[in-house]
């Protein structure tokens, strides 16, 4: 570093790399990357739209080559690179990124495809129609003029714009260490907001928001929820959720596509289509056939082809979580305030420009008193002499030269050096009786107009009111509909549920742990008497334990034998096929090492008014609110308080007002209303249920309803369904009276459920054998009758476990044939024994 006289003085190194990076992020804040607050425009918009206004490019003359306009602008005023000028002027004139674009261009402007624009020496541009009110009276000393950069020349540094182009194509930039990121609006409601704000200057933000609803892109779509942009209006930060807009056609009465015809702002629609595809490609979004871009002149269209049976809402969900279908603009106001970036709120943009409107309309008033005074002066010394005009001659016959004769005047008749000008330099035709009523009447209305300016610059609100009258001109003139849809709902965080479509699942648990679901529709339904189809691959020693059936947002309840509860949703099951073995529950829960499943239940929530009947393999019955269970997640909380050596065997869901039935393994069934059983916190004990003899066990529970049947089946594969009428209601902890004839054939009960003739049926075995049938194929009989064969058992092989699933009972579809004999059959395998069996000891 050198002093005055020259000599180098020691500067520490860090001290100078800290100057000169400020005066770097500061050059580059204030000279490059954000806007002014007052007319919206970065210093390269602001060169490029005043060169063009000098060069003479309105909207009503022709157009000139870019590259001609880039180096007039390049040469004069902005000497940072003609690409940079260039990809400027082009966005000023793209409509998909500029609300209002101010420049009209000719030729390739870019797309929203990401395609790049020609080169420079192919298109053209002029100003478009708005630029006018960007450029207003700037010839009127409205605005100060600057040096350009090598002082060559002046140029303006600031616009004195009528147009608010900061709100209503908003901005864009990164500078060092900040970035803007402003939304574009809809100038009809900026321009009422502002004639709103000059009514009421105490107007709430409450009251701003009811007029300026929201962000207006150019490329319309959607915005959902007013949080976000309420935030950032009261802030100056905020999220807003934009989302394509799209509508559904159908291709076939089973197929369906998903059309977009609107994307969110600043999308590249190509790299949009590319990331679809391969996200279709790798899987992560299954049930799209075919993807097509119908896009032309007349406007957007992605055709988005469905497969069959696809739920599209799922779909959707998915491309709007994994694609740009649905983006998040994240607001930052940040402009430049008196020469410092500063975060601006909706009230502050909103201030600042109608400053900057008062300070432009009384430096043109100003401009314009002057003008009209000075004119008024010259025609004040005019009508002097036209009223003396034979003496005027007189005097200028006199005079020697015409310095003498414009001494002569101003003596004669205290006229200023201008004035007698003037009077020399009149044409004769003036002194015509028209011509001087002509002078005479432009006087008087110049008057007029000082007087008009002189009150207007005595009275601050009257230079407001000519703000709010050319706003409301600005948006008769330049003013259109919203195209950005507002939508009051708000979208959370995208939650997995939303994007996993709604599907009926058979839930299988075998003896070592293993654990998968696999859709309902992967079992083809059969007749009543067949093998059944594999549907698990087990390992030597392994069998299936647990079958269930529930939907993929349900919430499945696990209890164990020790009595703890779990729970999770179904979709959260790994999904398998039917050979596969599935997935450890160890890997899914915190289980102690002897610790197992013994029952599972689905639930849509953990309601107080929703309860969990439990009973143990001993005969223990318990009711407990599900509200209680709703923290059981994967680490598990205490839900039944057993006995050593006693385990869970049957878990429902009730609703505490119905009867429930009791079922053992050697055909025992009693009933009871479950009121009986009082609720209880999920540390009690639970009450006795069913009086137990010699080595029965209680194996399940069915809640009875009118609509409903009782359904048994046996580990050979027997069963038969019971009406729950033929059981009388009796007291809780008696013995019950006999639900089925069990011997050596059928084997002992396996399973009892509450079943409806439209069901469907699932069956499982030890060995992973199932199969699925229509309930409508098992005949209704007798508590006392044996039954008919539901599965065909292998030898090697017992049945362990059954599911159901809910059909519409509106769906009735004729049976196949096979069906039709399996009811045939009922009536030859029952084997009724005596009518009435022995009453409840």
């Amino acid at each position: 570093m050198l002093d005055n006289t020259g000599k180098i003085l020691p500067i520490a190194i860090e001290d100078e790399v800290k100057e000169s990076y400020l005066n770097y992020a500061m050059s580059v804040i204030v000279s490059r990357a954000l806007p002014d607050v007052r007319d919206g425009l970065k210093p390269v918009h602001r060169r490029i739209l005043y060169s063009m206004s000098e060069m003479g490019l309105r909207y009503n003359t022709a157009y000139k080559k870019c590259g001609r306009i880039v180096g007039d602008v390049l040469g004069k005023f902005h000497p940072h690179g003609d690409q940079s000028i260039y990809d400027a002027l082009v966005r000023l004139a793209q409509d998909f990124s500029l609300r209002v674009p101010v420049v009209q261009g000719q030729g390739n402007f870019g797309s929203v495809d990401g395609d790049p624009p020609a080169a420079m020496r192919y298109t053209e541009a002029r100003l478009a129609k708005v630029s006018e009110a960007i450029l207003m009276d700037i010839k009127k000393d409205t605005v100060d003029f600057g040096p350009n950069y090598d002082d060559s020349m002046k140029e303006p540094i600031i616009l004195p714009t009528a147009f608010p182009m900061l709100l209503v194509n908003g901005a864009s930039g990164i500078a060092v260490g900040m970035a803007t990121n402003m939304p574009p609006h809809n100038l009809n409601e900026i321009c009422e907001a502002i004639c709103a704000v000059i009514d009421n200057p105490d107007i709430d933000i409450e009251g701003l928001l009811d007029i300026v609803k929201g962000p207006d892109f150019p490329t319309a779509a959607v915005v959902f929820g007013r949080t976000g942009f309420r935030q950032a209006c009261m802030t100056g930060r905020g999220k807003i959720t934009v989302r394509a807009k799209y509508h559904l056609e159908e291709m076939t009465s089973e197929k369906d596509a998903i059309i977009v015809t609107e994307l969110p702002y600043m999308v590249n629609k190509a790299n949009l289509v590319i990331r679809i595809a391969e996200l279709v490609r790798e899987k992560k979004i299954e049930g799209i056939s075919d993807l097509r871009d119908e896009s032309d002149r007349k406007g957007m269209r992605i055709v988005l082809e469905l497969k069959r049976n696809v739920s599209p809402k799922v779909v959707l969900n998915l491309l709007f979580s994994h694609t740009n279908l649905q983006v998040n603009f994240s607001v930052n106001n940040l402009a430049l305030v008196n020469g410092m970036p500063k975060v601006c709120t909706l009230r502050n943009l909103l201030d600042y420009f109608i400053r900057h409107r008062q300070i432009v309309i009384r430096r043109r008033s100003e401009y314009d008193l002057k003008k009209a005074k000075a004119r008024a002066h010259i025609l004040e010394g005019i009508k002097i002499a036209l009223e003396n005009i034979d003496e005027v001659v007189e005097i200028i016959k006199k005079s020697a030269n015409v310095n003498i004769a414009r001494a002569n005047l101003m003596e004669r008749f205290d006229f200023s050096e201008l004035q007698a000008q003037a009077i020399l330099d009149m044409r004769l035709q003036k002194l015509t009786s028209l011509e001087t009523q002509k002078i005479l009447d432009e006087l008087a209305e110049i008057m007029k107009f000082i007087d008009y300016l002189e009150d207007l610059l005595a009275h601050e609100h009257k230079i407001l009111g000519v703000v709010k009258d050319e706003t409301k001109e600005i948006a008769q003139k330049y003013g259109n509909e919203r195209q950005t849809e507002i939508r009051v709902e708000e979208i959370g965080s995208m939650n997995m549920e939303d994007l996993i479509e709604k599907e009926d699942m058979v839930v299988l648990i075998s003896n070592r742990g293993f654990i998968k679901r696999i859709p309902f529709t992967a079992y083809k339904e059969q007749g009543r008497g067949g093998k059944g189809s594999n549907s698990a691959t087990l390992k030597d020693g392994d069998f299936i334990e647990h079958i269930f059936l529930a939907s993929t947002h349900s919430y499945i309840l696990f209890v164990t034998s020790e009595g703890k509860a779990y729970w999770l949703k179904v979709y959260e099951i790994p999904e398998g096929s039917r050979a596969s073995r599935g997935k450890h529950l160890k890997t899914i829960f915190e289980f102690a090492p002897d610790e197992e499943i013994t029952t599972m239940v689905p639930l849509e929530d953990f309601s107080e008014n929703s309860f969990l009947f439990m009973a143990t393999q001993k005969g223990v019955v318990k009711r407990v609110s599900t509200h209680d269970f709703r923290n059981a997640k994967t680490r598990g909380i205490i839900a039944i308080n057993l006995d050593e050596g006693d385990h869970l065997v049957s878990a429902k869901l009730t609703d505490g007002t119905n009867d429930v039935i009791i079922i053992t393994k050697n055909g025992k069934g009693l009933r009871f209303p479950e009121e009986s059983v009082r609720c209880m916190g999920r540390n009690s004990h639970g009450v006795r249920g069913i009086r137990l003899n010699g080595d029965d066990i209680l194996i399940g529970v069915a809640c009875v309803s009118e609509e409903n049947d009782l359904f048994l089946i046996s580990e050979q594969g027997y069963g038969k369904r019971t009406k729950f009428d033929d059981f009388n209601p009796h007291g809780r902890g008696t013995q019950g009276q006999r639900a089925y004839n069990v011997n050596k054939k059928s084997g002992s009960l396996v399973a009892a459920l509450s079943v409806n003739e439209s069901d469907s049926l699932i069956c499982i075995t030890t060995l992973g054998k199932a199969i699925k049938l229509n309930l409508n194929s098992i005949s209704i009989i007798g508590r006392n009758a044996f039954g008919v064969r539901i599965v065909n058992i292998n030898d090697n092989d017992t049945l362990v476990g059954v599911a159901v699933q809910q059909n519409d009972e509106d769906e009735d579809e004729d049976l196949p044939e096979e069906m039709d004999d399996a009811i045939e059959a009922d009536e030859e395998e029952m084997v009724l024994e005596d009518k009435y069996s022995s009453e409840e000891e």
